[in-house]
C-alpha cells in the first residue's frame, strides 16, 4: 500500500510543510508554561493551634477588641475611627494587659485589600497573641452562588 504525497510528475511541492513549525511552537509553549512563576502573593500569619477543650471559668476573657476596615479606608477600633499610629499604640497597650484581650479582625466586603494587608502586618509586628478573624460566615453564601 503506497502513500501519495502529491503528483508524481517530478515538480516541486508548492505547499509549505508546517509540521516542524507546529512542533517547534508546541515546544516553546510548553517551555513558557513551565517557566512562568507561580503567584505567591500571600500574607503569612501565625495562627494559634485550636484547643477544643473548654477554658476554665476563671480564664474566660470577656474583653474583646474589634478592628473593622471600612470601604472608605477607615480603621475602626471598637467603632471609633483611628489611624495606623493609634492602632500601634492601642495594640501595645492591650498587649501589656493581663489577661490579654482578644483581638477580632473583620474587614467589610468592599474594604481595600491594600489597607487589610497593612493592618495585618501591623498586628503581626505588634506581637499580639490572641487574634482571630470574625464574620467570615457571611461570605460563605458567595462561594455557594459561584458554584
Amino acid at each position: 500500500m503506497a502513500m501519495s504525497g502529491g503528483n508524481d510528475d517530478g515538480e516541486p511541492m508548492m505547499e509549505m510543510n508546517t509540521t516542524p513549525l507546529i512542533d517547534v511552537m508546541l515546544v516553546l509553549l510548553i517551555m513558557f508554561i513551565i517557566t512562568i512563576p507561580v503567584a505567591t502573593h500571600a500574607v503569612n500569619i501565625d495562627l494559634p493551634v485550636p484547643d477544643n477543650s473548654p477554658p476554665p471559668p476563671d480564664q474566660i476573657d470577656p474583653i474583646q477588641n474589634k478592628i473593622v476596615l471600612t470601604q472608605a479606608d477607615e480603621i475602626l477600633w471598637n467603632g471609633a475611627a483611628i489611624n495606623q499610629n493609634e492602632l500601634v499604640r492601642n495594640l501595645n497597650l492591650t498587649k501589656d494587659m493581663k489577661p490579654e484581650p482578644e483581638l477580632q479582625f473583620e474587614p467589610e466586603p468592599q474594604a481595600s485589600y491594600d489597607l487589610s494587608v497593612k493592618v495585618l502586618q501591623v498586628i503581626k509586628g505588634s506581637g499580639v497573641t490572641k487574634f482571630g478573624f470574625v464574620g467570615n460566615e457571611k461570605y460563605r453564601q458567595f462561594g455557594k452562588e459561584a458554584q
